[in-house]
């Protein structure tokens, strides 16, 4: 009988179209700048469920490795990370807070109709305080500014 492990063969990375952070670095270090505003006042894990909800809807690889990884540094479980492209319908894992914060983040980032409907806004304004929202606004605006970097230029995950 043979023990020989089977070699798996994973697809082959794909290569960055541009390194923009190199080729505009002022841009680069404004969104770091930016970055850091935007989180001020924010609860460190529903900054990052923000940031992971953004960049599953915006397809952005790179940012959902980065952000994951950090909602677990910063204790988010496992389950809630894996239940957020669920999210509307996994709402017991979630404060009403924090749901929603993930409403918000999908009707900015989303925009189908041109515009966020009065009733995820009012939703968000009963949860948060207006500089508390201001924050939440801005960092959804940040990440969805880092997703098109990341998704425009095909940064890769995993570095």
């Amino acid at each position: 009988m043979s023990t020989a492990q089977e070699t798996v063969e994973y697809a082959t990375e794909h290569a960055p179209r541009l390194a923009w952070a190199e080729h505009a670095p002022e841009v680069y270090k404004a969104m770091i700048r930016l970055d850091a505003a935007a989180r001020r006042g924010l609860d460190p894990t529903l900054y990052e469920l923000v940031k992971i909800r953004a960049s599953q809807l915006n397809h952005c690889a790179f940012c959902l490795d980065m952000h994951t990884k950090d909602a677990l540094a910063a204790g988010e479980s496992v389950e809630r990370i894996v239940q957020l492209g669920a999210w509307e319908e996994s709402r017991h894992f979630y404060t009403e807070k924090e749901l929603a914060a993930l409403a918000l983040t999908e009707a900015v980032t989303v925009l189908t109709d041109g515009f966020v409907p009065d009733e995820v806004y009012e939703r968000a304004a009963g949860h948060f305080e207006e500089a508390e929202l201001a924050q939440l606004i801005a960092a959804i605006a940040v990440i969805n500014a880092w997703n098109r970097f990341g998704v425009t230029t095909r940064m890769v995950p995993g570095h």
